[in-house]
């Protein structure tokens, strides 16, 4: 059965900021900037085709092996665009969440997002998780780690109620752009049953009509969830370890 609607909840991987800057013989943090406007693009029409969550990945866990000088533009990019968006974002109902480690962060950068998520809280139109310092491993062994301290028998339910993304539904549709095909440590847990869309346009270049041909493909998909084509969550058989 096609879905005829559009996803809850749409995850993007943020690839080739890098590569559109050096096809255009500029430097890398000059990607990184395009990639903003772009973000913010990107959130405005999933926003209007009635896309209600949206998480991104912005600075991975193994981008601190970056050279120093694009690990540092970047955190001055990302400071610099929490105090110029915020006030735009919270006027168009969007809630800001960042995922991720705090632990390492600049204190300059750590006030931005707890300034940028406190003015955002109240907003329910979109959801823009930000995964920033953010690893798929390093998720699901905080959210283990959660389980123990607090005594929990360890099960599907109580981990996935200590992931960094518990206050939203998982991901319906992954997207990744630039033409790689692969996930790259982001949101692992939570993408088990998502459908998956790779775009060949980097990041920068990414555009309503690109969303548009995700989302169509998203339609066109047949999610089961392990069940058979056809057969409702209702009566489907129990579920197999595999």
């Amino acid at each position: 059965m096609t879905n005829t609607s559009p996803p809850h909840h749409v995850a993007i991987v943020m690839d080739g900021n890098g590569r559109w800057a050096s096809r255009r013989f500029l430097p890398r943090i000059a990607g990184h900037k395009q990639g903003v406007d772009s973000l913010k693009r990107c959130a405005r029409a999933c926003d209007a085709r009635g896309i209600k969550v949206l998480t991104v990945f912005a600075f991975s866990s193994e981008n601190w092996q970056r050279p120093q000088e694009e690990v540092s533009g970047l955190m001055d990019l990302f400071a610099i665009a929490l105090g110029r968006e915020v006030p735009q974002l919270k006027a168009d109902g969007v809630q800001l969440r960042f995922v991720g480690e705090r632990q390492g962060l600049s204190s300059r950068v750590l006030k931005g997002i707890e300034q940028a998520e406190a003015a955002t809280a109240a907003n329910q139109k979109l959801v823009l998780n930000v995964c920033f310092n953010y690893g798929g491993r390093w998720d699901i062994v905080q959210a283990a780690a959660r389980v123990a301290a607090q005594g929990l028998v360890m099960t599907e339910q109580s981990l996935s109620q200590m992931m960094s993304l518990a206050h939203v539904p998982d991901p319906d549709l992954v997207i990744r752009t630039g033409g790689e095909q692969r996930i790259s440590n982001f949101l692992l847990w939570q993408s088990a049953y998502s459908e998956f869309f790779f775009s060949d346009k980097l990041w920068p270049d990414f555009d309503e009509a690109e969303l548009d041909r995700a989302i169509q493909s998203f339609g066109h998909r047949d999610r089961r969830f392990g069940r058979v084509s056809g057969q409702s969550r209702a009566d489907a058989a129990p579920t197999v370890a595999r």
